[in-house]
């Protein structure tokens, strides 16, 4: 399947790069030969094959989320490099204008 200069230049836009009179002959040629690549699938049979959504399985390696007592406050702020009260204090992000 061969791509016309205009069929590359369009997908240049659609991915926001420019390219120049050069970079799209060259592309025109590249993108042709990736179809043909896939072109050759359209022979395979799958008709055995089910259809999946990953090829391989997925497992989760993130602990459970179960609910437990909270740490005692003075525990957590001994941590925090600065405390007003029972609050941690932190810098200021935003000023007033």
């Amino acid at each position: 399947m061969a791509l016309s200069r205009e069929d590359v230049k369009h997908v240049a836009s659609l991915v926001r790069i420019a390219v120049t009179d050069a970079e799209v002959e060259v592309l025109q040629h590249q993108l042709s030969n990736t179809l043909e690549q896939f072109e050759s699938l359209k022979e395979l049979n799958t008709d055995a094959v089910q259809p999946t959504s990953h090829a391989v399985p997925l497992s989760s390696v993130m602990r459970e989320d179960k609910s437990r007592d909270p740490m005692p406050k003075q525990d957590v702020l001994k941590n925090a490099p600065m405390i007003e009260g029972d609050f941690i204090r932190v810098r200021v992000v935003l000023e007033e204008s």
